[in-house]
């Protein structure tokens, strides 16, 4: 994906950086750091209000990465449709788990856990630290669809939601076919 430049993103482009999400190129600067020249990509992340410059040349090993292929967000939504995998460990280690999988970057293991953290409204209330997750992962998932399906971040919203709804039908099924086999 490199272009006869040497840069891989340029001016405009919507990039993904892990521990935030998705931003836009806004502009490539050459800085005077320590005496050296350093050419960096400047990330614009309006919904946080942030900047963030990236040298280009750690531009790869800091994570930051194009949107994902329609493959990918395909596949997002389809593990949405999944069964929730809630391991039996303590919170605390699950909710280090689900925050390293949200600051991966990773579309998949973020859809993960949505997933995993996902409430039917016949479900049982979450805990605060819980929704807190929740919220975050799936405001994550849906800038990231968002941008790659270019539509508004509500639609991206909506979209999501028809996944996880269609996670109940999935679910029914698979629960009325333990109990046939257990009769």
């Amino acid at each position: 994906m490199t272009n006869k430049t040497g840069l891989e993103f340029k001016v405009g482009d919507a990039v993904v950086y892990p521990a935030h999400g998705v931003g836009k190129v806004a502009a490539v600067e050459t800085q005077e750091v320590a005496g050296m020249s350093l050419e960096v990509y400047v990330v614009t992340f309006d919904h946080e209000k942030m900047t963030l410059r990236v040298p280009t040349k750690k531009a790869k090993t800091a994570g930051l990465r194009s949107l994902a292929a329609d493959d990918v967000v395909s596949k997002a939504l389809t593990t949405l449709k999944g069964r929730a995998r809630i391991k039996r460990t303590m919170w605390s280690r699950r909710a280090q788990e689900y925050e390293a999988k949200i600051n991966s970057g990773d579309l998949i293991s973020i859809a993960e856990v949505v997933r995993d953290l996902h409430r039917a409204d016949s479900q049982p209330e979450q805990s605060y630290s819980e929704r807190q997750l929740y919220e975050s992962a799936l405001d994550r998932m849906a800038r990231e669809v968002a941008a790659a399906n270019r539509i508004d971040k509500d639609a991206a919203v909506e979209l999501l939601g028809k996944s996880l709804s269609a996670k109940k039908a999935v679910i029914a099924a698979a629960e009325a076919a333990e109990e046939a086999e257990a009769a």
